[in-house]
């Protein structure tokens, strides 16, 4: 293979460690899934993680859904 080919991404689930500020992928995929609703998040959309508890958020209320924090209405 030379530096102009790409290499092929696998297509499943990524396998991520969650750092501060930034992530570190394990098992080469397109997604991780929502520790809260489940839902495929695109590894280039991944936002919004919890470092201490390694998980992934689709979107911030689902962080603040994980945390116990009640938005007001």
């Amino acid at each position: 293979m030379n530096r102009y080919e790409r290499r092929p991404v696998s297509v499943g689930e990524a396998e991520v460690v969650y750092l501060d500020g930034d992530i570190r992928v394990v098992r080469p995929g397109t997604f991780v899934r929502c520790a809260v609703t489940g839902a495929p998040i695109p590894l280039e959309d991944l936002r919004y993680w919890n470092v201490d508890l390694q998980e992934p958020y689709a979107t911030p209320e689902a962080k603040l859904q994980r945390l116990g924090i009640k938005l007001k209405s």
